[in-house]
């Protein structure tokens, strides 16, 4: 658990494919130290950060873990309004796709990812991958409380 936290952290992943989706949730969900949301495209995943259309009682994430290639608005398009957005550029975001293209990974870098991570394709490097992003965001990392970030942290 995160030092400075008594709580789980809270974790939204962004993935429309339902069989990674509940891969990722299964993987940190055993962990005790997170709690997970899934939004299944872009714009749902920007109405939860923003608490907007029936997420006004949603909790901030502590970590977005965001697809690439998902419907509505894809990540990129995610990625770029978080980052934009005053209120949310401070959340970070790890990107976890499928595409391995450097023009991917060089534009994402451009948009402020936090990092970027391709899935794997063998199920035991996968979960190996996401308990990894969850032990260095969540366990060695410090990252900004909502307090923190509202009084310039």
């Amino acid at each position: 658990m995160i030092a400075n936290r008594t709580r789980p952290a809270e974790i939204l992943v962004v993935e429309d494919n339902p069989g990674d989706a509940e891969l990722i949730t299964e993987f940190l969900d055993g962990s005790g130290r997170s709690h997970v949301t899934v939004a299944r495209d872009g714009e749902q995943a920007l109405a939860f950060l923003r608490r907007q259309d029936g997420f006004a009682n949603a909790a901030r994430p502590d970590l977005v873990l965001l697809d690439l290639n998902i419907p509505k608005k894809d990540g990129r398009q995610v990625l770029a309004e978080m980052k934009a957005d005053p209120g949310l550029r401070s959340i970070p975001v790890v990107v976890l796709t499928s595409s391995a293209a450097e023009q991917d990974v060089a534009t994402c870098y451009q948009l402020h990812a936090n990092s970027y991570v391709a899935k794997p394709g063998e199920l035991d490097r996968y979960a190996e991958v996401v308990k990894g992003i969850e032990e260095f965001w969540l366990g060695v990392a410090r990252l900004p409380s909502e307090a923190g970030e509202r009084h310039g942290g």
